[in-house]
């Protein structure tokens, strides 16, 4: 596939104006640990840094686009080299390669050389895969002759991630809290973000990582690292956490300054053990019993285990920035890293009452690096640059009425019809307060890893029935796991213990809270075993299309709610084509779909069961 190419200039009508492509992952992370270590366990080719490859444009008018690898190579949480995800955001940004001033990576090594190149698998690893060389190799080999990697700037990852927060916020002057499995060499990092910089306070090693605990718990419940983290934390409300809670915090330190510390994380001692944390996981099973394979049972025992480990990456993060709070004085918050899509904690966070406010990257994972390195590099260069709210981070690609239903004829579906904005809503909530179980594709794609109403797949909430429905039959998934409800913003705190002031917390769907209890019985399909559910706020402003369907389903069944996952199934990245779109329609049984101004119905009953 060959890049784009530069020659269509938009510079003269963008005088002044700086633009900055942003990249993450690193291209030849997992294809060095192949080679050098053949055999391994699929899951354990998947413990490495740079997985969730992503591209961003910024510029000071804020994000342009963005959009992750995997939307358009079909790989989940892949690492390579962006190169579709830069075209897209090219071509949604409606720029060209001349157009770009600087080109920023979400990773910096150099400084740490010696260190890696010590404990690499094999020579030539910090070359093939760490180095700026290596980036630059991607950005010839994709762009030849265009002069990109003579552009390439190299940002420290935890300072992408805290850019991707703090320039995204709002707020003038914010505690900035990053915490992943490892970035370069460091865990977490705490900074302070004060009138547009960003003063890095505190770092912590990999060697006591928050983020690689659980990840490792992860494995051992027999779930993917890296990727399944939030399975475990939707199998922990099935918990008792009390059964391993004890033993397992007792090999995670809180110390009297603040910090954590992770002795356990040292039982990986050869290079073996660390690639593949084999010496952790046998700790894990002389301490809690043998580990869980893939697709087995999953009994009380593992129940409890993830609830314990839930509870303890709570308490950790609550000793931290309580601290933290206290020291700095500051009462506002901000979070990046992989560690704060765990919404249950960030829930916890919140209620704890720490913090005045608090913001969430909605890409809190490597993915959003791309925006950060971005942010950074456009503040370092300009220096005007200046935290702004952002809403819905809808920077993906859109498609035309002409692409989609030219989607609809090659795949021969007929049964479609074109309809304005008002008839398909009503007519998409009459299908699903009948019973249906809707794909929604509308307008730009979503970045991070929600689907909040753009690639999305819609039900009635008010079905018992409804989630093991959709896990067994449509997204082939575990029983357990929870689905998200959709609420219209303005009626968020009747349904849900949400502020009125906080609703837009919850816009990114990022955030535990409960159902109130008079509505629990009548939520079933998105309301948790321990009466939580993670709502996504839905502002008429920002997502006036689906908030339009929210106002039609409460017209016909008195609930502003619909049951919202993503547009995939079982293995698939979600959505970001209407062929891809119609493809799964197809492939996962779905009662109708609702794409672009077609509504389109598929042969089957679309009624179901009444509602309980």
């Amino acid at each position: 596939m060959s890049g784009a190419q530069p020659g269509r200039s938009a510079r003269a009508a963008r005088v002044g104006v700086m633009i900055v492509l942003g990249i993450s992952g690193l291209d030849h992370s997992v294809p060095f640990k192949r080679r050098v270590m053949p055999g391994l366990d699929e899951r354990e080719y998947r413990i490495v840094q740079g997985l969730d490859a992503a591209a961003a444009l910024v510029s000071e008018d804020g994000v342009l686009a963005a959009a992750a690898e995997e939307r358009f190579s079909g790989d989940k949480g892949t690492g390579a080299f962006p190169i579709r995800a830069i075209q897209a955001c090219l071509e949604t940004s409606n720029l060209t390669l001349d157009d770009i001033d600087a080109v920023a990576h979400g990773f910096s090594y150099e400084a740490f050389a010696s260190e890696l190149q010590t404990a690499a698998m094999e020579p030539g690893q910090f070359d093939a895969v760490y180095s700026r060389a290596a980036v630059e190799r991607c950005l010839d080999r994709w762009f030849p002759g265009s002069g990109l990697s003579g552009r390439l700037v190299r940002v420290p990852h935890h300072l992408a991630h805290a850019a991707s927060a703090y320039y995204s916020s709002g707020f003038d002057e914010a505690l900035i809290f990053v915490a992943d499995g490892m970035g370069e060499v460091d865990s977490s990092t705490v900074a302070v973000g004060r009138n547009g910089s960003i003063e890095v306070l505190r770092r912590t090693a990999a060697l006591h990582s928050l983020g690689i605990l659980y990840g490792i718990g992860t494995l051992y419940l027999g779930f993917l690292m890296g990727m399944d983290e939030y399975k475990v934390m939707g199998l922990a409300p099935l918990g008792d956490p009390r059964r391993f809670h004890p033993e397992l915090e007792r090999h995670v330190n809180f110390t009297a300054t603040g910090e954590v510390t992770i002795p356990l994380l040292a039982r990986d001692r050869t290079v073996l053990e660390r690639e593949t944390h084999g010496g952790v996981l046998k700790a894990l099973e002389a301490l809690f019993g043998p580990r869980r394979e893939p697709e087995a049972p999953i009994e009380q025992r593992h129940m409890d285990f993830a609830a314990a480990l839930q509870a303890v990456l709570q308490n950790a993060l609550l000793h931290q920035l309580t601290h933290l709070r206290e020291s700095t004085a500051l009462d506002r918050l901000c979070m990046a890293g992989g560690v704060a899509l765990n919404c249950s904690a960030n829930g916890v966070i919140k209620r704890s009452g720490l913090f005045s406010d608090m913001f969430v990257q909605p890409a809190a994972g490597d993915d959003g690096t791309s925006v950060g390195a971005a942010l950074m590099v456009l503040h370092q260069r300009s220096g005007r640059l200046r935290p702004r709210k952002m809403r819905l981070p809808l920077w993906g690609p859109a498609f035309d009425a002409g692409r989609i239903e030219r989607a609809l004829r090659s795949r021969s579906l007929t049964r479609y019809r074109r309809l304005e904005d008002e008839v398909l809503c009503d007519e998409a909530a009459r299908l699903l307060a009948d019973g249906a179980i809707l794909g929604w594709f509308q307008g730009r794609m979503e970045f991070g890893p929600r689907a909040l109403g753009s690639r999305s797949i819609l039900a009635d909430p008010r079905r018992p029935d409804m989630r093991v429905r959709i896990n067994a039959l449509v997204k082939k998934r575990e029983e357990f796991r929870p689905f998200a409800p959709a609420v219209k913003q303005e009626a968020a705190a009747r349904y849900f213990e949400i502020a009125d002031g906080d609703t837009s917390l919850f816009e990114y769907m990022l955030c535990v809270t409960h159902v109130r209890d008079e509505f629990r019985d009548a939520l079933p399909a998105t309301t948790h075993v321990d009466g939580s559910a993670r709502a996504q706020t839905v502002d008429r402003a920002t997502n006036p299309l689906f908030w339009n369907l929210l106002d039609a389903f409460e017209r016909v069944s008195g609930f502003p709610i619909v049951l919202n996952t993503s547009f995939n199934v079982r293995g698939q990245p979600i959505v970001c084509t209407p062929e891809e779109a119609v493809d799964t329609f197809v492939r996962a049984g779905l009662t109708a779909l609702v794409i672009g101004p077609f509504l389109v119905e598929s042969d089957g009953d679309a009624a179901g069961s009444s509602p309980a």
